[in-house]
């Protein structure tokens, strides 16, 4: 598998900001194909970590080459279940997927992960290899509505993530009731720009003119940060 790195830059933002940018985005781009008609989408994300707490503390100390797991579903539905692992190297990205059962997924969460072996995909296998050395366990879930805008040209992709929250103690993503804790005040957001290679110059001149500042924001970190807030 060929590692298809792209650009991944972050910014939070106030409501206002994303007002006046969403009018200016709604005449140039189109709403990614999974909106609803409020024009956005719940993402849900249960992260693994292992016991010294590795994927938050690399992203903590500024580490150049770092990864992620998680288990990813939308709307609280089972019908698309995703095992994903996202690397990052300074601003660039790139992730691999593989789709889950949701037996597979019990199965996972059981530690009963025989079945990765019998997938033909390489991050299945180094999935198991982790649980089994590094011992990665699920650490949080992570909740947030997003909406998305996707230009073609450089395959653009513009997101807002609006109420991000921490789900506590919990690993059962199919739970609507599991209470959940924002982790920005209730007038911000994070902003994510995504692009391969370069960012139109059209695309660009937005951002520019508006001089957002840039952010490392982790919504994995920020919702352990959260959750540790109830063990002190």
């Amino acid at each position: 598998m060929s590692a298809a790195y792209r650009h991944e830059l972050k910014y939070i933002i106030y409501d206002y900001q994303y007002e006046e940018l969403k009018s200016v985005l709604n005449a140039m781009l189109d709403q990614d194909k999974h909106s609803k008609l409020n024009g956005q989408y719940l993402i849900r994300s249960l992260y693994f970590d292992d016991l010294i707490h590795s994927a938050y503390n690399q992203r903590e100390d500024g580490y150049y080459v770092r990864k992620k797991y998680r288990i990813r579903i939308y709307d609280y539905s089972d019908s698309l279940i995703n095992l994903e692992c996202k690397h990052k190297r300074e601003s660039y990205i790139f992730k691999e997927s593989l789709k889950l059962s949701k037996e597979e997924y019990h199965s996972l969460l059981n530690d009963d992960l025989n079945f990765l072996l019998d997938k033909n995909h390489n991050m299945a296998k180094d999935f198991y290899i982790e649980s089994k050395t590094n011992l990665i366990k699920p650490a949080v879930i992570v909740d947030y509505e997003r909406e998305a805008y996707v230009y073609d040209v450089g395959t653009v992709r513009i997101t807002f993530d609006k109420n991000v929250r921490a789900a506590y103690k919990s690993d059962d993503i199919f739970n609507k009731e599991i209470p959940t804790y924002f982790v920005l005040k209730p007038n911000m957001m994070i902003l994510e720009i995504k692009f391969t290679d370069i960012l139109p110059e059209q695309i660009r001149k937005i951002f520019k003119v508006r001089n957002y500042t840039q952010t490392a924001a982790s919504k994995y970190c920020m919702c352990v940060d959260k959750m540790r807030e109830f063990t002190i």
